[in-house]
């Protein structure tokens, strides 16, 4: 009799009840599942500090993006307004004939920080993985 109970405590003690585990492991799951989105969101920039640095290739050419007081976005030196269907489409194509080449964004004074957050996402949307805001130099 007592050799028995013994038995049936081992084999209890051998068995672990593994339900408590997966069930933390399902709410972590879910947890992860809902963050990791939100933490993706949003426009990667490298803003620029009181004084910025110069593009670092000065060779290449960057696409430059912009937008006037009006909020109408120009692509390089052109003298026309773009859509912003044409600006992902053209930025999508230089960017897949050079991904080294610089993007920037020059935004107006003047213009409200909606129109500059356009721009920017427009350059995301053609794939572009950084963009890089104009500054002027501050005076001495």
């Amino acid at each position: 009799m007592f050799e028995h109970s013994r038995r049936s405590r081992k084999s209890q003690m051998s068995e672990i009840n593994v339900v408590p585990y997966i069930d933390v492991m399902l709410v972590l799951l879910v947890i992860f599942m809902v963050t990791t989105p939100l933490l993706t969101q949003g426009v990667e920039v490298d803003l620029p500090v009181a004084i910025s640095n110069e593009v670092e290739d000065p060779d290449i050419e960057p696409f430059l993006l912009s937008v006037d007081k009006n909020g109408q976005l120009f692509a390089n030196d052109e003298k026309q307004p773009l859509s912003g269907e044409e600006i992902v489409r053209r930025a999508s194509i230089v960017y897949k004939r050079n991904p080294k080449i610089p993007f920037l964004v020059k935004g107006d004074r003047r213009v409200e920080y909606q129109a500059v957050m356009t721009a920017m996402v427009l350059l995301k949307q053609a794939g572009i993985p950084k963009v890089g805001l104009v500054t002027e130099p501050p005076e001495k």
